[in-house]
């Protein structure tokens, strides 16, 4: 009898730590319709995150800094974002944290009027972004920077909107240049504007796109959080060697359906996502350098301290990363 108490005991245990980890929920929010947060797609897609034996719950949100406030209140557990929500975060006291680096770069094209041959003939020229201090505001402004236009001094930059907004601004001439990524580098170019320079070809390092959480929630969720590192990885296998079936993700939530812009959307990410994703702190150090010299916090800021690679590292050791590629 005490043998088949034992037993029993076991067993109701046992389902009792399987029904908790089972009902354990994740709940992930990513903001902004662009292919850079397809791994959060194809985790929806194509079950990754049921696979890893998630319960969660996956929102889109209008804005980053609607999802942050949401994470720091505690209602959301991991936002996909960039590194501007994560930086800007953490200097004012939270305890924000980097897990996965998803882009590793800019993505966007400087987009201008047909007239303009050169990025030299910006000077004296209006640009549009989607808002001031947003990471389109930022990108402009390093890549001008970087080709030796003052973003300060030589251009007028201004807050034009989402993509729609900004073709606008173009077309009445409100703007003469704009940022942005494809698959909306085609269709600008349908409507007679022109592709004036890929900005990924500059090679700035910068965390477009990161999957965010906190350290609290790092330490008392970390089984949930590995899972979807897991399932998030495994999205990135899938955009670089499955292109169709890529294609098809993104014309279903960008809505988009002409061949060529979903080609050159898939070609811009494709190559640009990483095999393992580690949010290495080369990405953070770009951002803080450029606000070192108007926040005295970002100048004396380690770019390590924002940036977790354990998840990662615990990846590739374990040989889940070289068992995807087959490597």
């Amino acid at each position: 009898m005490r043998v088949l108490a034992a037993i029993a005991a076991f067993v109701v245990f046992f389902t009792i730590q399987n029904a908790a980890i089972a009902q354990e929920r994740l709940r992930i929010a990513w903001a902004g319709a662009s292919p850079a947060n397809s791994p959060i797609w194809v985790v929806q897609e194509k079950g990754f995150l049921k696979k890893q034996g998630l319960d969660a719950e996956v929102i889109s949100i209008t804005a980053s800094p609607i999802a942050l406030q949401a994470l720091l209140a505690g209602e959301l557990d991991v936002i996909v974002t960039s590194v501007t929500t994560l930086v800007n975060s953490r200097l004012a006291g939270a305890d924000v944290l980097m897990i996965l680096g998803m882009v590793p770069t800019f993505v966007d094209h400087i987009i201008s009027l047909a007239t303009v041959t050169s990025v030299e003939q910006l000077k004296g020229k209006t640009g549009g972004v989607n808002r001031l201090g947003s990471t389109s505001d930022l990108g402009l402004r390093l890549a001008l920077r970087k080709l030796g236009v003052d973003p300060e001094k030589d251009v007028k930059i201004i807050t034009a909107g989402g993509n729609p907004e900004r073709f606008a601004a173009l077309s009445k001439g409100v703007v003469q240049f704009t940022i942005m990524p494809e698959p909306f580098v085609r269709e600008a170019e349908k409507l007679g504007f022109k592709d004036l320079l890929d900005i990924g070809s500059l090679k700035i390092p910068f965390w477009w796109n990161a999957v965010l959480t906190k350290e609290t929630i790092i330490k008392t969720k970390r089984p949930a959080v590995t899972r979807f590192s897991r399932a998030m990885t495994e999205a990135l296998h899938f955009l670089k060697t499955e292109k169709e079936a890529s294609k098809a993700i993104f014309s279903k939530n960008l809505r988009i359906t002409d061949p060529e812009s979903l080609e050159r959307a898939y070609r811009a990410y494709s190559v640009v996502f990483p095999e393992a994703p580690y949010p290495t702190p080369e990405g953070v150090k770009t951002l803080l350098d450029d606000m070192a010299p108007r926040n005295p916090k970002a100048a004396a800021a380690d770019p390590k301290s924002f940036v977790d690679m354990s998840f990662v590292q615990e990846l590739e050791s374990s040989g889940f990363i070289k068992q995807l590629y087959k490597k």
